[in-house]
Formats: structure tokens, C-alpha cells, sequence
């Protein structure tokens, strides 16, 4: 995966996101709408790490395809 298809993927996940918070009535989310809402960020967060991590590889004369994306755990522990 190359940095254009990374980034394509994350407006993808970002076009989802505005849709399931447009989407939401007066009422909130639903249950099956939250959840899914908490994995698109998390999605998010993981291939907005890889497009860091590939940059910074690429910057210094390193293979960028070296990199992967990170597991749920390491991502839901990053700091904010």
C-alpha cells in the first residue's frame, strides 16, 4: 500500500465518520451507530500513524512498505 492508497483510505474512514454524525438524530446515536463511530476512529487513528510512520521512513532514505498498520491495542493507547 502507498501513501496515496493510505490517504484514500482515511478519506474513506473520514467520509464515514461525517456521515454517521450527520446522520444522528436529536436523540444521539444509536447503540450500533456509536460502535461503529468508535471503530472508524480508531481505523483512523491507525492509518493516520501508518501515513506518519511512511512519511518519516521516506524522509530519511528507508523503505516505507517496511511499516504496517498497528494493532487496536498499541492505537487505543496512544496519547491524545
Amino acid at each position: 500500500m502507498d501513501d496515496s492508497a493510505v490517504a484514500g483510505h482515511i478519506e474513506e474512514l473520514v467520509a464515514e465518520e461525517h456521515r454517521l454524525l450527520s446522520g444522528a438524530t436529536g436523540a444521539g446515536l444509536s447503540a450500533e451507530q456509536h460502535a461503529r463511530l468508535d471503530k472508524v476512529r480508531v481505523e483512523l487513528d491507525r492509518y493516520w500513524d501508518l501515513l506518519r510512520q511512511r512519511r518519516a521512513r521516506e524522509e530519511f532514505g528507508l523503505d516505507p512498505d517496511f511499516v504496517g498498520p498497528r494493532g487496536d491495542a498499541t492505537i487505543e493507547n496512544f496519547q491524545q
